[in-house]
Order: structure tokens, then C-alpha cells, then sequence
């Protein structure tokens, strides 16, 4: 049975992420046990983002309950996300929340500020103690698919279509999509991606490491059902601690990977065998 609020919070729940104000804004967010799942919730708009889609996942995030191991991103309807919602282009925007208009008329820590809320609904889904997975369906554009590119894992409908959309509206990608992206594809794929605005579908998707597993669009729900189940298999720490040497390991040299993996280990014996916390 899925619950809108829980106890054992990592913030205290607030009227804010309440199931009835995400649904104003189009989100729904669900626990089950150890699972979370979160959905974009206006398939009628093919589940585009505002600033009070950002603002509330920050909010989720700040909020999550301690128990929660697997964080499940979605969307209803037939797309994931097609990105930013078009009003933000408008000089009138999006009715309480502004444009993109109003925002470059901030002063520069003003922006900062705005910019920074939006970007840390994305960053916490990267937490060495979660592991976060996109279900994917139809289109993932812009704003969409970089928060398929903030989950740990992307498992995608064979109907998928990835597109950075950013720089051919004459914008960047900021949603902390740009370092996944080159992290996954590497620095010449990533440039292609970008700066031609092309459509990625599900074969070069799974080629070229954006997605885990392509299925069929019916399977999708099962798939990251049977990937939740095996990720829940392993020990919590354990998996958490493995994670945070797995995130460093890039910009580690080999000796400071080995020295970080003595210093995980060592906490992880003391736990298991000597009574440490």
C-alpha cells in the first residue's frame, strides 16, 4: 500500500510536499516500503516542467523518508517529459512562477538563487544512499532528459526519444544534465547530441550507454520492478558505501581510489564484526 507522507523523514514533511499541492503543480510522489516513486503528472501536456516542477522534486528530495532505498522516476501518459513548459518562453509565463523573461531581469545572485533551487531538485538523486532509476517512455526532451540523465540508472520504453533541446531554443542545458551526458557517452557523442538538438532513439540509446535495458513499452513498469528487487537485494551500507567509491572513482588517481576503498572497508568490518556504528 503507497502513502503520501511517512515518518522517519530526512526533513520534516511539510505542507508543501503534500500529495494535494503536488498535484497542483502535476507531480505525484508514493512510498512503498523501501520504494519511492515519483511521477510527472501532466500527461496532457506531455508532463512539461516549471519552476514549481524544480522546486517541488528539491522539496521531495529534502523530505525523503529514511527507509527509502530506490527512487523511481516516471511519467504518465505516453511521454516522460517533453521539457520545459512553452509559457515559460512567453513574456506572461507561467500563471504565480514567472518566465524566462522575468528571470534575466534578476540581478546576478537573485538568478543564482533561482537557478541553484532548480538544479537541486535534479542533485539529490544522485545521494550515495538511494539509487535512483528512470522509467523512460516517448519523449525525454530538454528538462526531461536531463532528469533521466540525474537518475543512477535509465531503463527506457523501445519507443524512447532522447533530445537536448537547450541550445537550438539558443540555451544551455543547466539542469546538471551536461556532466551525466559526457560521463556516459563521452565528450564527442555528448557535443553531437547537444549542438545538433537530434532525437536519440532506443537502439543507439542502449549502444552508446544512455540506457541499461530497452524493453517493450508494456514491460517497462515490470522491468523497473525486477531492477528494484535486485537492488534491494544487497546490504543497505554496504551499497551505499560502494556507490560513494564508485561516483568518486573518476576523479580519483589509482592510489586514491585504493586508499578509498581501505577507508570504506575498514568502516564496514567495524560494523559488521566489532560492533561500530
Amino acid at each position: 500500500m503507497s502513502e503520501a507522507k511517512a515518518p522517519q523523514q530526512r526533513g520534516g514533511y511539510t505542507e508543501d510536499v503534500s500529495a494535494e499541492r503536488l498535484a497542483e503543480i502535476g507531480l505525484r510522489f508514493e512510498v512503498d516500503g523501501e520504494i519511492a516513486t515519483i511521477t510527472l503528472d501532466r500527461p496532457d501536456k506531455r508532463n512539461a516542467q516549471t519552476f514549481a516542477t524544480w522546486s517541488a522534486l528539491a522539496r521531495i528530495g529534502d523530505n525523503l523518508p529514511e527507509r527509502v532505498r530506490v527512487v523511481v522516476v516516471n511519467g504518465e501518459g505516453p511521454s516522460f517529459s517533453a521539457g520545459i513548459d512553452l509559457r515559460m518562453f512567453t513574456p506572461e509565463g507561467v500563471p504565480g512562477q514567472g518566465s524566462f523573461s522575468s528571470a534575466a531581469r534578476l540581478d546576478s545572485a537573485s538568478f543564482e538563487e533561482l537557478l541553484e533551487q532548480a538544479q537541486q531538485g535534479f542533485l539529490w538523486l544522485r545521494r550515495p544512499e538511494i539509487v535512483s532509476i528512470a522509467a523512460v517512455r516517448g519523449h525525454a526532451i530538454g528538462a526531461g532528459f536531463q532528469l533521466a540523465l540525474a537518475c543512477d540508472l535509465r531503463i527506457v520504453a523501445d519507443d524512447v526519444k532522447f533530445c537536448m533541446k537547450e541550445p537550438a531554443l539558443g540555451l544551455v542545458p543547466d539542469l546538471t544534465g551536461t556532466k551525466p551526458l559526457v560521463d556516459l557517452v563521452g565528450l564527442a557523442k555528448a557535443i553531437d547530441i547537444c549542438l545538433t538538438a537530434r532525437v536519440v532513439e532506443a537502439d543507439e540509446a542502449f549502444r552508446i550507454g544512455l540506457a541499461e535495458r530497452v524493453v517493450a513499452g508494456g514491460d517497462l513498469a515490470k522491468a523497473v520492478q525486477e531492477k528494484a528487487a535486485q537492488l534491494l537485494s544487497t546490504n543497505r551500507d554496504a551499497a551505499a558505501a560502494t556507490k560513494r567509491l564508485l561516483q568518486g572513482a573518476q576523479g580519483r588517481t589509482l592510489e586514491e581510489q585504493r586508499a578509498a576503498e581501505g577507508a570504506e572497508q575498514a568502516e564496514r568490518l567495524r560494523a559488521l564484526f566489532a560492533g561500530g556504528s
